[in-house]
């Protein structure tokens, strides 16, 4: 018998670890159905989700036009952004009779 926990002391350890695989699990989602949701510093701490397309690079010319491209600029400060592909899509129109 030596070993074995008390029924209570078991219990209490599966509940744990059922509780950290709840968060672990809403943690998951969360990281990969919204990113564009999480907070500044958490999405820097996490690596990208593949539900996100790849990184845009926002930044201004000299006339001080917004420009998004597909590659960084040189000698200029910009803002690397990520966009889902399935947001600001418009419908096909339909047309009227």
């Amino acid at each position: 018998m030596a070993g074995r926990m008390p029924p209570v002391a078991s219990g209490r350890v599966h509940l744990v670890v059922l509780l950290v695989l709840v968060v672990v699990a809403a943690g998951v989602a969360w990281w990969y159905f919204a990113p564009q949701s999480m907070p500044g510093w958490l999405a820097g701490a996490v690596p990208a989700s593949p539900s996100l397309g790849p990184p845009m690079y926002k930044w201004r010319d000299d006339k001080g036009r917004l420009n998004v491209t597909d590659k960084p600029p040189s000698g200029r400060p910009y803002e690397t952004v990520r966009y889902d592909p399935d947001t600001n899509v418009v419908p096909g129109a339909q047309p009227h009779d």
